[in-house]
């Protein structure tokens, strides 16, 4: 199959009637749109709610006024520009701003803005910086996405990486194996890429972001299997969202084509409340309760999947939420508290750690670390739409 065509213009989409483009086209001009024809042959164009429509395709609700450009406070984990380090074996190079799919959920939709750069051309910093720590042992190559980057530049990227002894793991971030699948399996030089740099002792991961089973068409699946044959491993993380995956039948098909294709289904995540995100936010009790459902659908397999929250402390998972009570535990924690329980009282309009009564009693907020670092959340605000 060729590499599709892509489109920046919400305007040559006419599957779309002409008075809702005219209504979008404000959208585009505040938030970047990009999809492809081979992702857009995946909408039911007559379902006015097909859930792969709304993942790409903008919505009114992105200029509500609604939470925070950087909800989980990633300015602060930066230690040098354009590498963040919040976990003590965990480093993140943000390689690209550029995706292959603008999700209109994204939590990192700052970066849809024009005015804001977080990605460095020169990962130099961040390399140098890695090499110095050596309990660093695994870093995410993310953005944006990974693997939109030219081979060259992630081959390039992987040399250095691999040059350090102490980096043991290699993450890559990317919605491209459901989104431009033959991406990965047309280019041999990727593969072969791939190939040279995950060994049994020092592996590639790829971070799937895949939302919806519809999205593991024939062609996803030949891309896991040419990921798995070159030495990949990999893994899938999604957001429950509100009108896309918010139903038990559906999450429980997701896990079961993941296990099926044998990609690890690793996390479902709380939606975070990010700027423009209002439309695809869950109560944090409906959202437990469509995952219990779903993992009872299918195998032990599928059920290795955590819910959990990437909060600015760190990554809270979600044991139970019963009779008024979220049940929770810090699975990453920035300040070192693997493992500490919180029991909370759980309004049922809580969509997030801090709408938990007496959460702040757990963490308190965290400053930059590198004053060269501005705050995303001192960037101005959106209008907001009347």
């Amino acid at each position: 199959m060729p590499q599709p065509k892509y489109i920046t213009d919400i305007d040559k989409i006419k599957d779309i009637p002409e008075q809702d483009r005219r209504k979008l086209k404000a959208i585009t001009e505040k938030f970047v749109f990009r999809v492809n024809d081979y992702y857009l042959k995946l909408i039911d164009w007559k379902d006015p709610h097909d859930p792969i429509r709304k993942l790409v395709i903008p919505n009114e609700g992105e200029l509500a006024e609604y939470g925070r450009w950087d909800a989980s406070d990633e300015d602060t984990n930066y230690a040098v520009p354009g590498c963040q380090h919040k976990y003590g074996t965990t480093a993140l190079l943000i390689v690209s701003e550029v995706c292959g799919a603008y999700c209109r959920y994204c939590f990192r939709k700052r970066l849809f803005r024009n005015d804001v750069k977080e990605a460095m051309s020169d990962v130099t910093p961040g390399i140098e910086y890695i090499a110095s720590r050596p309990e660093i042992n695994n870093v995410l190559l993310t953005g944006g996405d990974s693997l939109i980057l030219a081979t060259s530049k992630l081959r390039r990227i992987l040399e250095q990486l691999r040059s350090i002894d102490h980096v043991k793991i290699i993450r890559l971030g990317s919605k491209i194996p459901v989104f431009n699948p033959m991406r990965i399996y047309e280019d041999e030089q990727l593969l072969e890429t791939i190939r040279e740099h995950s060994s049994p002792e020092r592996r590639i991961y790829v971070m799937a972001h895949i939302n919806h089973p519809r999205e593991i068409t024939a062609e996803a699946k030949r891309g896991f299997e040419a990921l798995h044959q070159a030495g990949a491993i990999v893994v899938n993380q999604t957001p429950v969202l509100r009108g896309i995956n918010d139903d038990p039948v559906v999450l429980g098909e997701l896990l079961d084509k993941l296990s099926w294709a044998g990609v690890t289904p690793y996390y479902f995540f709380i939606n975070r409340p990010v700027a423009g995100n209002r439309e695809f936010v869950l109560p944090l009790e409906r959202v437990y309760r469509i995952v219990e459902e779903a993992k009872a659908r299918t195998s032990g397999l599928g059920k290795r999947v955590r819910l959990s929250m990437s909060h600015s402390s760190g990554k809270i998972e979600i044991l139970a939420i019963e009779r008024g009570k979220a049940y929770l535990k810090y699975h990453q924690s920035r300040e070192g508290d693997y493992g500490k329980f919180m029991m909370l009282d759980c309004p049922e309009d809580a969509a997030w750690f801090d709408d938990l009564p007496g959460s702040e009693q757990f963490w308190e907020k965290p400053v930059k670390r590198s004053d060269e670092i501005v705050s995303v959340n001192e960037l101005p605000d959106l209008p907001v739409r009347v």
